[in-house]
Order: structure tokens, then sequence, then C-alpha cells
């Protein structure tokens, strides 16, 4: 009992003597040892990646969950350590809706039809995109918790001790300044001054010890910078996968469709679709398939069993041509196209059994094939 009052004294002894010099430098009536300007600046970029890395942790939960209940329920679920709930996405709901309602108004239909293609177009990217969640989620956002709630916390703990071995110094510093001007005034034994100088040089020990360590960790940052690289990498890859399995899957979608409107409405103008940003490019040789329309060639604007149509002697349909804005330069890959540059003016039209994601466009006397996306059509 009695030694744990004497330790309980003690803490509060130290704790009063830190608490004294952290007010006196504050009100600039202490002096206070400064740190060398290298570890000020590991300091610094410690602080910086910490803030950095929970906003884009935040940010990026936000994106793969917009939904704030869900996120809020996924947090308490994960702070319980159990496992979270499947939960379904927007787009595999949107797929589900949809097959109902063809169901109850006649899947034979030419509405029913369509809301059966467009219901698995849809469920596709519902199940691409929780593939996305889930692989961004453990190769991204959980790296990122592991630094805020592992390696961040050591180093906050290693930086109080390191400020309260400062303030223990600072005040040896100080208790060792007055003993030897009291000792000067002969007011004090040579032996208050001994003591003084032996508690500064265990503080300064101890004070020193501390900042190596608290160093080590902080450089120790650019080994976290590293990993968060990768991280990124894998993120953006993650990403890059998503999208193109959505391009792909709604390219296919968007073919369905313009093969069933034809024969549903015939004369429709095929291909009204404006973009507002050019076409996906692809990252790699195994990506260039379902991230790029490839364009038909002449022969494809044949129907099955004719021969390929002469471009010269392509005439515009019964129903009409309509002009269109180009939005971004092409360089034609064969005879059978028709190179085109930013802001002008085009004359397009379709023919039957033409891809719907390509058109003939004529410019004066020339005449090619050009693809869809790269048009504002005009009305």
């Amino acid at each position: 009992m009695d030694f744990n009052m004497k330790k309980l004294a003690s803490d509060a002894g130290i704790f009063f003597t830190r608490a004294v010099q952290f007010t006196e430098e504050k009100f600039g009536q202490a002096e206070k040892t400064e740190l060398d300007a290298h570890f000020e600046s590991l300091l610094a970029r410690a602080d910086s990646t910490k803030n950095w890395t929970e906003k884009i942790l935040r940010q990026t939960e936000v994106l793969l969950q917009p939904n704030p209940s869900a996120r809020v329920e996924e947090f308490l679920y994960e702070k319980l350590d159990r496992k979270v709930p499947s939960r379904v996405t927007n787009g595999e709901l949107l797929a589900q809706y949809m097959a109902e309602a063809a169901s109850e108004l006649g899947p034979t239909t030419p509405y029913g039809k369509t809301l059966i293609k467009v219901a698995e177009a849809e469920k596709h990217l519902g199940a691409a995109e929780r593939d996305f969640i889930h692989t961004a989620s453990i190769n991204f956002l959980t790296p990122l918790r592991n630094f805020l709630e592992g390696d961040w916390k050591t180093i906050s703990k290693e930086r109080r001790l390191l400020q309260n071995r400062r303030l223990d110094l600072d005040a040896s510093k100080a208790r060792l300044k007055k003993a030897k001007a009291a000792e000067a005034k002969a007011t004090l034994w040579n032996d208050e001054v001994d003591k003084a100088e032996q508690e500064l040089r265990v503080a300064q020990t101890e004070f020193d010890r501390q900042a190596e360590v608290t160093r080590l960790l902080l450089e120790g940052i650019s080994s976290t910078h590293v990993n968060h690289l990768r991280c990124l990498h894998e993120f953006i890859e993650s990403q890059t996968t998503y999208y193109a399995q959505c391009y792909r899957h709604m390219l296919d979608l968007q073919k369905q469709l313009g093969s069933s409107q034809g024969a549903i409405f015939p004369g429709t103008f095929v291909g009204t679709a404006e973009p507002t940003s050019p076409p996906l490019s692809s990252t790699s040789p195994t990506t260039t398939a379902a991230t790029m329309p490839m364009g038909p060639s002449v022969a494809d604007l044949a129907p099955p069993g004719e021969a390929a149509l002469r471009l010269e002697e392509v005439a515009p349909p019964a129903s009409g041509t309509r002009k269109a804005r180009v939005l971004y330069d092409y360089e034609a890959a064969d005879s059978s196209e028709l190179a085109l540059l930013a802001d002008e003016l085009i004359t397009v039209y379709s023919l039957p059994g033409m891809d719907p994601d390509w058109l003939i466009g004529e410019r004066g006397n020339k005449k090619g094939k050009v693809p869809v996306t790269y048009l504002e059509l005009l009305s």
C-alpha cells in the first residue's frame, strides 16, 4: 500500500512539474529545447501524410459507397468484428425491377424483350461494381486504415513520450539553473547542485534515446509512401478493369438495341447518341478488344450474300441525311474510312445493315465511314 501511494505521489509530482514547465513555456517564462530542422521536417511530413491519408480514405469510401447510412452500418459491423451483410448494388436492383416489369407487361412484346435485354446488362454492371468495390476495399482502403490505426498510433504514442521527455529535460535545466543561482548566494550546499546536475544528465539521456526512437519511426514514413503508391496502382488497375467491363457490356447492349430498333421502327435514324468525351483508349494489348470499338470493313456494309458495296456508288437513303459536328480528330484506318478534323461539319447518314457504331460521312466529294462516337449529331 505504501509503495502504491508513493508511486501515485511521484506520478502526480512529475505530471505537475511538466504542466508547470509547459505553461511557463507558453507564456515565455521558461526556456524550451528546440528540435533540429531535420527532425521538424520529419514531423511536418508525418502530419501531412496522416491528414491526407485520412481525407483520401474518407473520400474513397464515399466513392465506393455513396449511401452514408450504409457506410455507418459497415463501420459498426467492422468495429464489432462482424461480417458485413451482403448488399445488392443499385444496378442489380434495377435489373431485378426491369425483369419483373417484363414478366408482368409481357416478355414477348417489343417493350418486354427490351426490358429483359437491359436488365441483363444492368445485372452484369452490378456484378462488375460489386467486384470493383471488393477489390478496391482490400487493395486500397485496408492498407490506408492499417496505417492510421497501426503505424500512426505508434508514432503518436512515441511523440507524446518525446514531448514528456523534453519537458522533463527543460524542467531539470531550470532546476539546475536555480540551484547554481542559489549556490552563488551561498544559500545552498554543493550537493544540491550535484543532485540537479545528475537529474539533468539522466533527463538528457532519456530525451536523446526517445528522440532517436521517434526519429526512426518518422523516417519510416518513406516506406509508408512506397506501400501506398503500390496500393494506389492496384486501385487504378481495378478501376480500369471495372470501367472496361462496363463499356463492353454497354457496347454489347447498344448493338442489341440498335438491331432490334431497326426491326421495330423501320427507317429510324441509327446512331443518335451524342457523347461528351472521347472513346476509351486501350492501356494494354490485353484490354484493347474490351475497350475499343472495331469498325466494320467495306464488306460489312453489304447485306449477307451480296458483293461489297463500293463507296463511290453509295447514295444517301430516302429518309435523308443529317449534319454532324466532329468532336475529335480521327485518322482513317483505311481507304473505306473518312479522316476527320475536330469542329468541322460533315453530312452523315446510315445504310440498312450497317453497324450502328458507324455512319457514312461526306465532306465535299470525299466519302467514307466515320465512327459515331466522334460526332455530335445536329438537329
